[in-house]
């Protein structure tokens, strides 16, 4: 089949811009390209002006990212989503969202995930936006923290916290907010939307990161950011295209296809966290239990009305019996199947130790505040057998307390 052009043209030309077949493909496709052409320049400039809708250049989005987006903007029940390169990249969006000045304050969970305290006070607070921290489990510290002023400007908080595994009433946070005119934006990372949809009781912005619970698979790293108001999904889109913090076509379709199995891993998942929670209950070398599932939990009785399904999450902490680094160490270093792993919501279980990981930053004041010992691990339940994880759990507590 030959062409009127050099070989050395046809090298790079051939077989390019195929006509789109009749049949849709079941699945969207993996659009790898930077760039797209138009039949006419005219076209690309309508597109380029927004006049009309079409896709130029992937850092202004593909369609690949918006069959991700559209499909977390359904879950969350929001109207619009962006995807992030990773959850901090997310985080981040959001705050900017909330338009925040100097002289502004964000009022954030005592016991918020380390790199989000993190963004708050080596990023914004440069610029002179302040963090302040409360207990949002406690009604009446939250109240005060509100009522303080400056009043806050935005709310962010955890409704399973990370990594003490409080439970926060995401409904009533939200009316509080709202009585102040205070934006609330909701990190549901360990609450994905099978369990929980914060939007639907009452927050602004849900950011994820979708490395976690959503990809489930331990295979690609990324964020989200949901919306509840239509009309800020174009300033939503504008910082995703100027601090260019984007996701790759491919990882999109990661996170995509990890979307399509969600609620079968997570029923399995939280099965397992409650097995696993129960067992190490009444374990000799445990000191205590974090997991909503138990009685015994603070927030029980909040965490079945507020999740969905009758789960309690699968994520879990635990305190090993006077612990301290070493045994924990001894701990993480004795177990077989159990992945020490500084990452969650995969379909391995994994482990991690906040001291060395999540809350490295933190001075061991911050951390005994926000409950934090020594001894704590956290636990993310996978897929695996309950039998063999809690064989592998046994046997690892056994070998740290020798």
């Amino acid at each position: 089949m030959a062409s009127n052009y050099a070989f050395e043209t046809e090298a790079v030309h051939a077989g390019e811009r195929q006509p789109a077949p009749d049949g849709l493909p079941t699945t969207t496709p993996l659009y790898v390209n930077s760039t797209y052409i138009y039949k006419t320049v005219e076209q690309m400039d309508a597109v380029l002006g927004g006049q009309t809708a079409g896709y130029v250049y992937n850092r202004y989005g593909s369609p690949t990212l918006t069959a991700l987006e559209t499909a977390l903007a359904t879950l969350e029940r929001g109207a619009a989503a962006v995807a992030f390169g990773s959850g901090m990249a997310a985080l981040h969006a959001a705050l900017l969202l909330c338009e925040l000045q100097a002289g502004d304050v964000v009022l954030a969970a005592h016991d918020i995930y380390g790199a989000t305290l993190g963004l708050l006070t080596k990023l914004m607070d440069p610029f002179g936006v302040h963090t302040r921290l409360a207990d949002f489990t406690d009604a009446a510290a939250l109240a005060a923290a509100l009522e303080q002023a400056p009043r806050p400007r935005a709310l962010l908080f955890e409704p399973i916290s990370n990594p003490v595994i409080k439970v926060a009433d995401v409904k009533r946070i939200c009316q509080m907010a709202r009585r102040i005119g205070t934006k609330v934006i909701v990190d549901s990372t360990f609450s994905p939307p099978c369990l929980l949809q914060p939007l639907e009781l009452g927050a602004d912005v849900v950011v994820h990161s979708a490395t976690k619970y959503l990809g489930g698979h331990g295979d690609a790293t990324a964020g989200a950011v949901i919306i509840k108001d239509d009309a800020r999904a174009a300033d939503l889109r504008m910082i995703s295209k100027l601090a260019g913090a984007i996701l790759s076509p491919f990882e999109a379709h990661l996170i995509h296809r990890g979307i399509k199995t969600l609620v079968i891993r997570v029923e399995r998942q939280c099965a397992n966290a409650m097995k696993l929670a129960e067992h190490l209950t009444g374990h000799p070398h445990v000191a205590r239990v974090h997991y909503p599932g138990l009685s015994i939990h603070p927030q029980h009785l909040l965490a079945g009305a507020q999740f969905r399904g009758g789960h309690f999450g699968a994520m879990m902490a635990f305190e090993i019996k006077d612990g301290h680094q070493e045994k924990a160490f001894r701990f993480l270093n004795a177990l077989r199947l159990i992945i020490p792993a500084t990452t969650l919501g995969d379909v391995y279980t994994e482990v991690s130790y906040p001291p060395m990981s999540s809350h490295r930053e933190w001075s061991e004041a911050e951390r005994r505040n926000a409950g934090i010992t020594a001894g704590l691990i956290r636990l993310s339940a996978g897929l695996e057998h309950h039998e063999d994880l809690w064989a592998d759990l046994d046997q690892a507590l056994s070998a740290a307390t020798r």
